[in-house]
């Protein structure tokens, strides 16, 4: 247990920064509340996406992103999270309770990674070839327990059968109107704090070019980094050795983990998670990548240094978020 008090207010400034993490079509499933000397995190079963997502665990790993993303915020700050793990397992909504003890120096390595959280964006264009590839996957292979998430790159002649895996997703789902009926509320601005807005949304034109992607509604025409042509991203899988909610949540904290140190290194980023959904196209990922229960894609690339940035897309407010249930003596 920590020996000293945090202050409401940073946990919430934590919190909110958190919730930039990425989730499943921007649903955002998790909900905070602080209660004494301790967070807790939960999932948000309101916020889901059935259709997309009907075995949870896209949920699950999203939360697995805030978790990760939370811890990074409080180091920051100055303070060390300690994470308990489905600390009840009489209410498996129940992700994590977390307390704190006092960080000993708050390095610049902690500040940019907390500020990588806010620079990060999910860019759904085509990337050029990551420069010194070989040198950030040592780095990313540091970051991640092996023993609980291992990570693997997508050989380059792997590349043309998971292209046509993610062709196969979308003719198995051609006809599947729940489907499309949720990515289309998801994706149409009916929820304003939710969702993906058009500015995150790519045109035909430059969906054809990554040839690893989900189909959303396209934009209006546009033809958007054309000096990169077709996609020559790194494709990378987290995979685990059982579906078990608890191996979820670790790749999600994983997730976040590849996601900041690859914006750390100026590398653009893209979740991928259709290709896990259907069970077909999910053992055509084990065996293209030798893992035994992939997880989740993320393509890595370059994105030209002119590129127009994207705006930020929406977040809950952090009073629909968080709840403060009992804050603790002061020490």
């Amino acid at each position: 247990m920590r020996d000293f008090t945090v202050d409401a207010e940073i946990i919430k400034a934590a919190v909110q920064l958190a919730c930039r993490a990425p989730s499943v079509h921007n649903s955002q499933p998790w909900r905070w509340t602080l209660d004494g000397d301790a967070v807790h995190l939960f999932i948000d079963p309101e916020h889901s996406a059935p259709s997309t997502d009907s075995s949870g665990r896209e949920a699950l790993i999203s939360c697995g992103a805030v978790l990760d993303h939370f811890r990074v915020a409080m180091a920051a700050s100055g303070w060390t999270a300690h994470v308990d793990r489905f600390p009840n397992p009489n209410d498996l909504d129940h992700l994590a309770s977390i307390d704190f003890s006092a960080n000993t120096f708050v390095t610049e390595g902690h500040r940019r990674r907390a500020e990588a959280i806010l620079s990060r964006r999910t860019d759904r264009l085509p990337f050029a070839e990551p420069p010194d590839w070989e040198l950030f996957e040592s780095e990313l292979r540091a970051t991640l327990d092996a023993d609980a998430v291992p990570l693997a790159v997508i050989a380059e002649q792997n590349r043309p059968q998971l292209a046509q895996a993610s062709d196969l997703v979308e003719s198995l789902r051609m006809y599947d109107s729940s489907y499309h009926r949720e990515i289309h509320w998801w994706t149409s601005g009916v929820a304003h704090d939710e969702g993906i807005p058009q500015s995150a949304l790519v045109s035909a034109a430059e969906s054809d070019r990554v040839d690893v992607g989900r189909s959303f509604p396209v934009t209006g025409d546009s033809h958007r980094r054309g000096e990169v042509g077709e996609d020559h991203s790194k494709i990378v899988v987290l995979s685990t050795f059982d579906d078990a909610r608890d191996s979820v949540l670790r790749c999600g904290e994983a997730l976040s983990a590849v996601l900041l140190d690859a914006t750390m290194a100026g590398l653009a980023t893209c979740t991928v998670t259709h290709l896990m959904e259907l069970p077909a196209t999910r053992e055509i990922v084990a065996k293209l990548s030798g893992s035994n229960t992939p997880q989740v894609l993320v393509r890595v690339g370059l994105a030209p240094a002119t590129a127009d940035v994207p705006p930020p897309t929406p977040r809950r407010p952090i009073g629909e978020v968080f709840e403060v249930r009992r804050v603790a003596s002061q020490n």
